[in-house]
């Protein structure tokens, strides 16, 4: 009689060659486990599961699942990696089953109606980073096993009807990046004790909850903190702790409806901090807003106030205005608004004849007729390109302008944000001036100052006349924007009819002519300098999303908008740009990309061409610019520096264009395909070979760059790091 074990052993290895083959016999334990989450869904399920079929070998064909080959034993499993169902308005709960996926990395169900608590064994999938459950109905806590994940990163639960505390064992999530839970019922007090042991959290969102009591003291550890520190709309009380000054200096406090007191410290990152920060918090006093703490602590008319606040308080209070003070005042209001008026139209009459038949703010614009000479107020200058030249000008590489023509300096300002750059309207206008390329978004001109510098001048249009103070604010906040890697504005130039803005001139053209050359012939980029050009436009991207005044999104980042010195160094250009573009009245959707990007205009790309560089949420009309379409267009970008194929104009490959339609697809099916290095690279890298490991590691941080869910997207401060451990 045979030995039964050796029956027993028989039937785990068939069962074990059944589960983890490709033999279509049976489906793999992966499968079974997903098909859980199919059963647990009673609404929306039709369509997100119409092809999760039992009979399959495995679920790697699924809609929204991802699989990997994981090696074992010398035997090699695909296995489940990625859940994302996200928005597919799937209603129903999440089963324990999906515990079970021990190679689960990713699980993404937001925008859904799924309900219920969130399982504890669901926190069995040993190697999940990221859980993005949001916008959905879920309720309970948090789970008590969510941090036995030591790999956890990322975990927002935002806006469900999740309650409870926040628990103290989430010290024990050390690895965690991001913590959002806004738009809950949380409750109680912050406790302390949490913050100094998440050293990697870099977003802390407790927004929109019941959450009471003092904000702890030990928030200040927070050292890894980016972005916005948000704690707003909850019902947190006591003075602000000191110790968030300690926060690194680029975080932004969002501390808006709390019943929180007291002076706001002046240390530190609250420095940084705008009135916005601390809104809707009756009792907090000292700068930035607009409430003196003497004055709080006193009461309105207290001894000792000397605002005309307090005087006209402690008058109510005691005696009241007197009715003949109060006829007295409003005599003279009348009477001071009548002086105005008839200032206003002596003024305007005066002007007006003045004028003699000419108005300078008339056709005398760049380009205009002589005649704007003849004016009471000169219309200064002179610019070479008459109307007719700039028209039949697209934007080639340079050359002189046409014959001069009369410029209407109107009654507009030249102001400089540079301190060093010192030049008067006339000169700007009289001087030496190139045509470098024209669209709607505007016309560039190289222009040569008398002292021998060139600049660049980007004429905006004549619209916006109305929203002077938007024009100027949006201007200051591109000027303050000091890096060696950004492109620098110098002064702007502002009438009612003409808006200029003047910035250096970048001397060797844009990183698309120097990959592909004025007629497609190629580069002759070594690996040394395509690293630094990707190590420069990094840092100068993370410049703009983590330090500048007004933590810029770009929106448009692709090798034309990436400038090139001498040195080879880059410089990203026209940020802030389109925003300026809208308040001149100029629609800049309407041209899709500015001929050859940035300045100056090398190469003009036909303005009918989809931009393949913006990231798939960035395509979805009405949708807002985040930092992560920039973060995914600098991937696209290293992916052109490192295979030398450009995305704008034609797919990577011929005979399988339609089934990799795109630039970023077609590297990752080669990496999924394990193809050669040298399918994949610019011919011309291909004779260093001593950089390999280095193009290498450079082709996994764009990978990251360009994954397809936005939250998964490292940020530019990290990329530049990934980036700067790779030598040439």
């Amino acid at each position: 009689m045979s030995n039964p074990i050796n029956y027993i052993t028989i039937i785990i290895v068939l069962t074990t060659i059944s589960n983890y083959t490709n033999h279509p016999f049976a489906l793999t334990s992966d499968g079974l486990s997903l098909l859980s989450l199919k059963s647990a869904v009673d609404q929306g399920g039709a369509t997100a599961f119409s092809d999760w079929n039992e009979n399959d070998a495995t679920p790697c064909s699924w809609t929204g699942v991802s699989c990997s080959n994981i090696s074992a034993e010398a035997l090699t499993f695909s296995r489940v990696v990625g859940l994302s169902l996200a928005g597919r308005n799937l209603r129903g709960y999440i089963p324990s089953e999906i515990g079970t996926l021990t190679f689960l990395r990713r699980l993404n169900l937001h925008d859904n109606n799924f309900f219920g608590s969130i399982p504890d064994q669901l926190f069995n999938a040993s190697s999940l980073h990221s859980l993005f459950l949001y916008n959905n109905n879920f309720s309970g806590t948090i789970p008590k096993s969510l941090c036995s994940i030591r790999r956890l990163q990322n975990v927002d639960l935002s806006n469900n009807s999740m309650s409870g505390s926040l628990p103290k064992y989430l010290r024990s999530c050390r690895e965690l990046k991001r913590l959002i839970i806004g738009g809950n019922k949380f409750s109680g007090e912050i406790p302390a004790g949490v913050f100094p042991e998440l050293a990697n959290l870099e977003q802390l969102d407790l927004s929109d909850n019941a959450f009471s009591g003092t904000i702890p003291e030990d928030i200040g550890e927070l050292k890894s903190l980016t972005g916005t520190l948000n704690l707003s709309f909850n019902h947190l009380k006591g003075e602000l702790p000191k110790s968030m000054g300690d926060l690194p200096l680029t975080v932004s406090f969002d501390l808006r409806n709390n019943d929180l007191s007291g002076e706001i410290p002046q240390s530190g990152s609250f420095g940084n901090q705008g009135p916005t920060a601390f809104l809707n918090n009756p009792l907090l006093c000292g700068f930035p807003l607009k409430k003196s703490c003497k004055n709080s602590a006193e009461g309105l008319g207290g001894e000792g106030g000397s605002t005309v606040e307090g005087n006209v308080g402690r008058r109510d209070s005691k005696k009241g205005i007197k009715p003949g003070l109060i006829v007295l005042i409003s005599v003279a209001d009348a009477v001071g608004v009548a002086f105005a008026g008839l200032l206003i139209v002596y003024l305007y009459w005066r002007n007006k004849d003045s004028g003699k038949g000419c108005s300078c703010t008339g056709k005398g614009r760049l380009g205009g007729n002589e005649k704007s000479h003849l004016c009471a107020f000169p219309c200064i200058g002179k610019f070479p390109g008459t109307d007719s030249d700039l028209e039949s000008d697209k934007g080639g590489g340079g050359g002189g302008g046409g014959g001069s023509s009369g410029v209407n300096g109107g009654d507009g300002d030249l102001v400089a944000i540079d301190e060093g750059f010192d030049c008067e309207i006339d000169e700007l206008l009289r001087a030496s001036a190139y045509v470098l390329g024209k669209s709607q978004l505007g016309i560039v001109y190289k222009v040569v100052l008398g002292n021998g510098m060139p600049v660049a001048v980007r004429r905006l249009g004549e619209g916006g006349e109305q929203r002077y103070k938007e024009f100027v604010a949006e201007v200051q906040a591109v000027g303050k924007v000091k890096h060696p890697n950004v492109v620098k504005l110098r002064a702007y130039y502002w009438a009612p009819d003409e808006k200029l803005l003047i910035s250096d001139f970048i001397s060797n053209g844009n990183l698309a002519s120097a990959l592909h050359g004025r007629t497609g012939q190629g580069s002759t980029l070594s690996w040394s300098m395509r690293l630094r050009i990707a190590k420069g436009t990094a840092n100068g991207l993370a410049y703009l999303h983590e330090c500048s005044p007004r933590k810029f999104v770009h929106g448009d980042i692709k090798p034309s908008n990436i400038l090139l010195d001498h040195d080879f160094q880059p410089y990203v250009s026209d940020f802030g740009l389109n925003r300026l573009i809208n308040i001149t009245g100029n629609d800049p959707s309407s041209t899709g990309s500015l001929m050859g990007g940035a300045l100056p205009y090398f190469k003009a790309i036909p303005t009918d061409q989809p931009n393949n560089y913006r990231s798939p949420e960035a395509r979805v009309a009405g949708s807002r610019p985040t930092q992560k379409w920039d973060v995914y267009s600098f991937g696209v970008v290293l992916l052109e520096l490192l295979t030398g194929k450009s995305p704008e104009f034609s797919s990577p490959t011929t005979s399988t264009s339609t089934e990799f339609p795109d630039l970023v697809r077609w590297v990752r099916r080669g990496f999924e395909d394990e193809k050669p290095l040298s399918d994949l690279v610019d011919p011309m890298l291909l004779k260093e070979m001593h950089a390999k490991k280095a193009v290498l590691a450079t082709f996994h941080v764009a990978l990251a760059c360009t994954e397809q869910d936005p939250e998964i997207r490292p940020r530019m401060k990290t990329v530049l790091q990934n980036l700067e451990k790779i030598g040439a």
